[in-house]
């Protein structure tokens, strides 16, 4: 084939990547604003207190804002290998590239960099996403990139997870990321309510509720590493494989979710051993908590006095009989 004004004449030009993901710049943009708001009123909050009240805000939206990002982001299962290859069908030039594979709960994206990025007349700088979820067809969207002409190592990593591969790990990746991704929506949903509980305040069904959140979030990394230990094919350029391991968005889940692990802990032990330390560190002092018992307690039926009872067991005799020495 010839080329024509540098490019090859059946291929569209090199999409640019975008330089950062818009839905995480918008969750974070989110949760900094709300934090930014928490941080304003923080000098009416009075007394030792203020340092409790903030460290409280700051795990929470910082929970909050994991559990929401996770969700999105394409970092779970990450790879990369630097090779040379062919660029593209029907032509004989080779390319030295960065090659790398990044698996989220939805889809993977593939990436080719070259090295250096200008090769061949053209600017080798690839980022494509390639979707599984219920909604999305992978297939169509492989076809898709054949019909572009996208480069042959991005169209070789994306073959190996169609359903027709025969590395059969399309169904595995699908199942679990959507699993996965349930998980961590219920997750977002106890994580809301222990906010609820703690700000009642119902420091003990909170803590539950943390407990809850830290357990969901270790049962969608169960369900990830499912898909991950299934025996894949192995990805080849040349003498150079591509091999993936865990990526950024797995080990801050774990982190995340063993934070909520003890911190829901900590309450549930502070409220049976030492509640009024537990009072302490969420602002409640013990005049209001001697208020609201009173107050609870009020609504309660009045229990009979002892020296009601005991009037009530004289016997009538001798109940007239002290009546009329009296008189």
């Amino acid at each position: 084939m010839t080329l024509w004004n540098g490019s090859f004449p059946f291929y569209p030009g090199t999409n640019a990547c975008f330089p950062f993901d818009t839905t995480r710049a918008a969750i974070v943009s989110i949760f900094l604003s709300m934090l930014a708001t928490f941080i304003i009123i923080l000098p009416g909050i009075r007394g030792r207190g203020r340092l409790f009240w903030f460290l409280r805000v700051m795990m929470g939206l910082f929970v909050g804002a994991v559990i929401l990002t996770i969700q999105f982001t394409r970092d779970w299962e990450t790879g990369w290998v630097t090779a040379n290859t062919s660029y593209k069908s029907f032509s004989r030039a080779l390319v030295n590239a960065d090659i790398g594979l990044h698996i989220g709960l939805v889809g993977m994206n593939v990436t080719l960099v070259g090295n250096p990025v200008n090769q061949v007349n053209e600017t080798i700088n690839y980022n494509e996403h390639f979707a599984w979820s219920f909604d999305a067809d992978y297939d169509h969207s492989y076809g898709e990139g054949l019909e572009k002409g996208l480069p042959s190592p991005i169209l070789y990593v994306a073959e190996k997870f169609t359903m027709q591969s025969p590395c059969s790990v399309h169904r595995q990746y699908r199942i679990s990321g959507r699993y996965a991704s349930l998980t961590l929506w219920m997750a977002f949903c106890t994580w809301l309510i222990s906010i609820l509980l703690f700000s009642m305040p119902i420091l003990l069904y909170g803590g539950y509720m943390l407990l809850l959140t830290a357990a969901l979030m270790l049962f969608s990394l169960l369900f990830f590493f499912t898909a991950r230990n299934t025996p894949k094919c192995p990805i080849q350029f040349g003498p150079a494989s591509l091999k993936t391991d865990y990526g950024g968005s797995f080990w801050l889940t774990l982190v995340t979710g063993l934070l909520c692990l003890l911190l829901g802990l900590g309450i549930i032990i502070l409220n049976s051993v030492q509640p009024e330390k537990l009072k302490l560190v969420f602002n409640l002092d013990k005049g209001k908590g001697e208020e609201e018992e009173g107050w609870d307690k009020s609504y309660l039926p009045a229990e009979p006095s002892s020296s009601a009872q005991d009037v009530l067991m004289v016997p009538l005799g001798e109940l007239c009989e002290v009546t009329a020495t009296q008189l």
